[in-house]
């Protein structure tokens, strides 16, 4: 019973060890020639497809959230005239990467965790190897490399959009000043924000494929195991991800001095 539930206890570490390997593979796997031009297209296209939308109508209602809790507390500490550049950095170093990793893993991931669990219960990637072919090389690295433009892409648009929803909101809702507000994006925000927010989402793009694609290499059990490798993939990168925003956020702050300071 004891060596059980040690069985148990060890199982995450031996899969996260796994699942670091496995990451490094697709590391040397990006190296190797020929590059998969047409694979990494088309992943780019369809990942693009199943999260423009939504992610364009997920970022109104983060930059109007955040405007109007943000500018409410700024307004309280006397601060209207700071209620824009507020907004714009939280949404420009926050919101706007996490909603696109969420996105990205929810949507993009996902199909890449069932594209690949098919596969592998099909036995294609088996027989893959066995011509010499690297699945690796073929197929994840490509969908690697599309999730991580297309998560920047997406960063773009939801930072864009999220300003955009946060001053429509003031202005109208809160009952700020259109002068005031765009005036305020050179106070607290400068240009290094912004590439952070960018950094984050290409990482978190990486993260959500890397894990889509360790899962569904490694689904087994049929087709319910490939129903199970995508749910595990799903919740996995959201884990990881808001680990991952907070270390990266962390070393973001002692790197790049506040404007403010």
């Amino acid at each position: 019973m004891s060596s059980l539930t040690a069985a148990r206890v060890l199982k995450p570490i031996g899969t996260a060890g796994t699942l670091f390997a496995f990451g490094l593979d697709v590391g040397r796997a990006v190296f190797r020639r020929p590059f998969q031009f047409r694979e990494f297209i088309q992943q780019a296209w369809f990942i693009a497809s199943v999260t423009i939308v939504p992610t364009a109508l997920v970022a109104i209602p983060f930059g109007a959230v955040i405007a109007l809790q943000v500018g409410g507390l700024v307004v309280q500490f006397g601060a209207q005239s700071f209620v824009g550049s507020a907004a714009v950095l939280a949404v420009v170093q926050q919101a706007a990467p996490i909603a696109t990793a969420l996105l990205v893993a929810g949507a993009g991931g996902s199909a890449i965790a069932a594209d690949l669990g098919a596969r592998k219960i099909r036995e294609e990637l088996d027989a893959m190897m066995v011509l010499g072919i690297d699945p690796i090389q073929r197929l994840v690295v490509p969908r690697v490399l599309a999730a991580m433009m297309i998560a920047v892409f997406l960063n773009g648009l939801v930072s864009i959009v999220g300003v955009m929803g946060g001053y429509v909101f003031n202005v109208i809702i809160q009952g700020g000043t259109p002068g005031a507000y765009l005036a305020s994006f050179t106070a607290l925000a400068q240009m290094a924000d912004l590439w952070q927010g960018l950094a984050k989402a290409l990482v978190f793009g990486l993260i959500a494929a890397i894990v889509a694609s360790y899962k569904g290499m490694n689904a087994g059990g049929g087709p319910k195991g490939v129903g199970d490798a995508v749910n595990e993939s799903v919740v996995i990168t959201f884990l990881l991800l808001f680990i991952t925003n907070f270390v990266m956020s962390a070393i973001f702050l002692q790197i790049i001095p506040s404007k403010a300071g």
